[in-house]
This record gives structure tokens, sequence and C-alpha cells, in this order.
């Protein structure tokens, strides 16, 4: 898409740094170098007015990135880049069918009612729960991880989203303040939520992440 739009070298365009890193190299292979803008703390997208803060004169485009089953504000995003003139492009998650996204989301209904010391995913019009990414909180101590283990201990598939930024790896590496992106890398856990879980294996879950609950500070 980059290509056919005519991106190349000269050229920058925004990207997410909370993600995977296949977008960035995208950008790098159309000869384009990828400048990495902060994310939305609820919908772990792009964040409009951190894209905005991030554009300069040779800024080309955009990637919208949906992430976790939750859509990017493209309306936002759509209306800032008629602005400034700047294509905004998406790069979309997997489908799944109607019947199993119904079911993930009466699962993550499940947790969001009965989990407590984290900080559930807050729900949107379309979110689809890829993944069920939770906050841990931080406190100054590697909580998410030890929490993480614990409940691995105990049955639980918990999974780290998001182990290292693209902007700290090596290749991509940029000194720019991406405050939420390194929040959300530190406390985020996937939990699980597949249309495949019985109710026994739901009810693992809770029991295992509230044991823990009172290990944490409820403050957010």
């Amino acid at each position: 898409m980059l290509r056919a739009a005519g991106i190349g070298v000269g050229d920058e365009v925004v990207v997410p740094a909370f993600g995977n890193v296949e977008v960035a190299e995208a950008v790098t292979l159309a000869g384009a170098l990828p400048v990495f803008a902060d994310i939305d703390p609820v919908s772990y997208c792009l964040d409009p007015t951190a894209v905005e803060a991030s554009v300069t004169h040779r800024t080309a485009a955009v990637v919208a990135v949906h992430r976790f089953g939750r859509p990017a504000d493209l309306v936002r995003l759509h209306a800032l880049g008629h602005r400034l003139g700047l294509l905004v492009l998406e790069q979309g998650e997997s489908e799944a069918p109607y019947d199993e996204i119904a079911q993930r989301r009466q699962r993550a209904g499940y947790l969001d009612a009965r989990l407590k010391g984290v900080r559930t995913p807050e729900g949107a019009v379309g979110h689809t729960y890829q993944q069920y990414v939770v906050r841990v909180p931080g406190n100054g101590r590697p909580d998410r991880d030890a929490f993480a283990r614990t409940v691995r201990a105990k049955g639980v598939d918990a999974r780290v989203p998001v182990k290292t930024p693209v902007h700290r790896l090596p290749g991509f590496r940029q000194c720019v303040s991406l405050p939420e992106t390194e929040r959300a890398a530190d406390e985020t856990l996937a939990l699980p939520v597949d249309a495949s879980l019985t109710k026994r294996e739901m009810q693992r879950i809770v029991a295992a992440c509230n044991a823990l609950g009172g290990l944490l500070q409820p403050a957010f």
C-alpha cells in the first residue's frame, strides 16, 4: 500500500511502537522512515493527538493499526489526514466468524464482572476481543511479570501481548517520549477469552487472578 501510494525515500510515516515490528519494517522496505507516535491508553491504538504532534513537513502517511480486536479512531485520524494532507492507511486484524466473536464477547463480559485487582479492558462498539488485555499495575515493581508467572502456574495461559515496543528494538531505536506505550508494555497481560473455553476454565481464570488481587494496590 505504501509503495502504491508513491511513498518512499525522504518520506516519513507515523506508526505505533506498541505492537508488532512488521509495520515499521514495511515502512523501511518502502524506503521511508517510520516515526513512532504514542497510543491511547484505553484502545492501545494510535492517539490522534500524539500523531499530530509527530507530524513534520516530511510526513506523508499514517498507519492506523487496530489492536486486540478494538478499532483505531479512524474518524479523527482521517479528519487529521484530510486537514494536513496525509494518507491514512489501516492494518486490520484477521476476521473471525460472527458466532466466534459473540462467544468471545460473552466470555469477556464474564471476566469483566468477576475480575478484581486488575484493570479490565473498556468495551467499545465493534470490539471483537481478539485478545482480552488487562492491566496489572507496576507500582515500581515488575508486578505484571510476577502476576503472569503465578497464574500460569495455576494453569492459566496468560501472555504478555507486547514484550518490547518497536522503538526499543535494534534497528528502530529512537529517542522519543512514548509514556503510554512504555506503560502499556510494562503493565498489559492477555488472558484467555477463546470461544472454546468452558465455564470451569473461565472460573479457573477468575480464581487464579483474584487470589492475587490483594497483592496489588487498588488505585488506578
